[in-house]
């Protein structure tokens, strides 16, 4: 590992202080996978502004960020041998999940602090009802996108998938 970087700024000095009246924009938004490593998830969760942002990439998990538009929705997607876990931070919709396209039997709305969990092999989908961005967390396991990855848009998500 190149050490030549030693006098710059520790990594925590990019990251805000915990204070929820703090509206400075996170500068952290990188992989620091797979390196050990602390986050206020709920503030970098909500200062996301891309579709999609891998936060920590390891070998066995993948922490990404994900801020879906008013209206907008994660996109219809199954996982053949990836179990996720998603939490919602910000924003209200309603999570699909059924065994096919076109049995999306199960249907749940959810909102602030809400966790929803995806068996691997589950068709799901998360449509954004709300007023709002949607700002959710997502955890993949085993990771499910490459090291670094960066959707600034669904489109452009969709174009790499």
């Amino acid at each position: 590992m190149d050490r030549s970087n030693r006098n710059e700024s520790p990594v925590w000095a990019n990251i805000p202080a915990r204070n929820p009246n703090s509206q400075r924009q996170w500068e952290g938004m990188k992989d620091y996978g797979a390196e050990p490593f602390v986050v206020d998830i709920e503030e970098a969760t909500q200062q996301n502004r891309n579709f999609r942002t891998a936060l920590w990439t390891g070998n066995h998990l993948q922490l990404t960020l994900m801020s879906i538009g008013v209206g907008d929705d994660i996109g219809l997607e199954m996982h053949p041998d990836v179990d996720q876990f998603i939490r919602v931070e910000q924003g209200e919709g309603v999570v699909l999940m059924g065994d096919s396209m076109e049995n999306l039997s199960y249907r749940q709305n959810v909102s602030d602090d809400d966790a929803v969990l995806i068996p691997a092999g589950t068709w799901h989908n998360i449509i954004n009802t709300g007023n709002e961005p949607m700002q959710v967390y997502s955890i993949y396991a085993p990771p499910e996108h490459p090291h670094g990855t960066v959707h600034v848009t669904k489109a452009e998500a969709e174009h790499h998938h």
